[in-house]
């Protein structure tokens, strides 16, 4: 009996060994700084569709356009985007949903909202209604109330400037089902032709919600002590920053000078078009709220001419972006998200089913410069996730052009590069980065030192042809370099290409479209030299 038992024994340590194996091993490659194959199985798939994002938010299929209703709750970052679920053009519209736990990973949920008898449903907000105010809480749970513009297309077919009305609908579980208010519009239109898009936060200090409202060629603020019933405050920016183009989803938020305790007001409007190299951008102003009244501050404005704007992004796709609500007072950051396109050529750019991509999640902070008060923009932090394989240059210098392609093992074109240099007194007059395929096809991201400019050059990039302008010249950005000194990070991924300079002074974002994937990356310095300190290539993973 005794023997039989330690035979037993002996077969159970030798299975439990061989259980425990691949445990040892995942553990030895961890400790090793090696990623074990468990690991690198679990990351998603690189698309096989021409230019669908390996890592930005794009719907599974058909329409998409302006982010809407962006709130936190219970763990979970919501993305609610404007819609068209019969087509890759624009059509009625609805509210589709995404959420992330980490701005890095997206889950596409069924459509949030659908049009109806009022209208289609356009852009808007989303709170989290902490005291009930609205009384569509249940169970001593507080709702999600969504904030948003009912267009009514007959009515503007049939020359009715009242087409455009501010209407609210509500969740109790966590946003997975929306009821739609019985009351709507809760703010009916005044008689105004453009009147939509709106924003609501919670104001502490009066007890009450404050909603900015596009108004044509200004913005609008309103108050309620329970998103219901709206009285009107204020108007602002008839005569202030650029007006190329209608106003349209404005976003309010108090935000402290980084390094100090003092508060300003950031008030974020895009307008269509307008922007500074064509097309649709998104300016913002700096100041002070005082519940009724936003005001500019003298600290923003006092470096800038008359109707002079301030761009949030340079580059020609980045609009109608738009900042988290109720984000944790612990994590303390405010994030942003814009649309990655640019309606000059958002209907026709040539992806198949799926039209448009979201940007990265960004941070903003407001800084004091000699400029004035300015946001900076940097990718949040979760990108970092991201990071895979990497490969570094150190200390080298560059004239005529370095071939990094040579030297990765990982597509140039899903990838994160960080830049450290200067340019020196007999500086190239012209350096970057170039991304090129088989078919001579090719994008530039580059820098010209005499004109201090960042350029953005697509007019050899692959696909121009489905719009007039879309490949003609440079696009260009200012503030990219501080002094002599080169701080780059970018962002690119396959048909996409963001620029955060100067620690996120300036930034630039374009879309382009190759016939077929870049495959190789090179450095180049025209006219001199570059001394690159350090670079850094990061594939990026989900």
């Amino acid at each position: 009996m005794k023997l039989v038992i330690n035979q037993r024994i002996n077969r159970m340590r030798k299975l439990l060994f061989f259980m425990l194996l691949p445990v040892a091993f995942l553990y030895s490659c961890q400790q090793d700084g090696q990623a074990p194959a468990e690991a690198a199985a679990a990351d998603k798939p690189l698309p096989t569709e021409p230019h669908r994002p390996a890592y930005h938010f794009t719907p599974e299929a058909n329409w998409m356009n302006d982010p809407n209703g962006m709130v936190f709750y219970e763990g979970e970052y919501h993305l609610f985007f404007q819609y068209y679920p019969d087509s890759t053009v624009w059509g009625p519209m609805h509210w589709g949903h995404a959420v992330s736990k980490d701005l890095v990973h997206w889950e596409e949920l069924p459509i949030a909202l659908y049009p109806d008898s009022l209208g289609y449903v356009f852009s808007g907000s989303a709170v989290v209604d902490w005291k009930n105010t609205s009384g569509f809480g249940k169970n001593g749970q507080p709702p999600l109330v969504a904030i948003f513009t009912y267009h009514d297309m007959a009515a503007e077919k049939a020359g009715r400037t009242d087409y455009q009305s501010q209407a609210i609908a509500y969740s109790n579980d966590r946003g997975r089902t929306w009821t739609k208010y019985s009351g709507n519009p809760v703010l009916p239109n005044p008689g105004i032709k453009d009147i939509r898009d709106p924003k609501v936060i919670w104001d502490a200090d009066r007890n009450r919600w404050v909603m900015v409202l596009a108004v044509g060629d200004h913005v609008s603020f309103y108050q309620s002590p329970d998103l219901k019933q709206w009285t009107f405050l204020s108007d602002f920016g008839k005569d202030k920053g650029a007006h190329g183009g209608v106003w349209e989803c404005p976003d309010l938020f108090p935000m402290t000078i980084a390094g100090t305790n003092d508060v300003r007001w950031v008030l974020l409007v895009s307008l269509n078009p307008g922007g500074p190299n064509g097309g649709s951008a998104t300016q913002y102003f700096v100041g002070f709220f005082d519940g009724e009244k936003f005001a500019l501050d003298y600290d923003f404005t006092r470096r800038l001419d008359a109707g002079e704007a301030v761009w949030i992004d340079w580059g020609r796709d980045n609009y109608a972006g738009v900042t988290w609500s109720d984000v944790p007072p612990q994590d303390g950051r405010r994030l942003f998200i814009g649309w990655m396109s640019n309606w000059d050529y958002a209907t026709v750019t040539p992806t198949q089913r799926w039209r448009s991509a979201m940007t990265v999640p960004r941070e903003l902070v407001l800084q004091r410069t000699l400029q004035g008060l300015r946001l900076f923009t940097s990718p949040a932090k979760e990108l970092e996730k991201m990071r895979r394989q990497q490969y570094e240059w150190k200390d080298v210098r560059v004239e005529g052009e370095l071939n990094m392609g040579e030297k990765l093992t990982f597509s140039p074109t899903v990838a994160e590069i960080v830049l450290e240099g200067e340019w020196p007194v007999d500086g190239a007059m012209d350096f970057g980065f170039e991304w090129s395929n088989a078919k001579g096809q090719k994008y530039r991201l580059g820098y010209d030192p005499v004109r201090r400019i960042a350029y953005s050059d697509r007019t050899r990039s692959g696909k121009v042809d489905f719009d007039p302008d879309f490949a003609a010249g440079r696009h260009t950005a200012m503030g990219a370099m501080k002094g002599n000194a080169i701080q780059w990070r970018i962002y690119i991924d396959r048909a996409s290409c963001e620029l955060f300079a100067n620690e996120g002074a300036s930034c630039m974002t374009n879309v382009f479209f190759p016939e077929e994937d870049f495959s190789q990356l090179r450095f180049y310095a025209q006219g001199g030299a570059i001394n690159i300190k350090r670079m850094t290539v990061y594939e990026l993973r989900q």
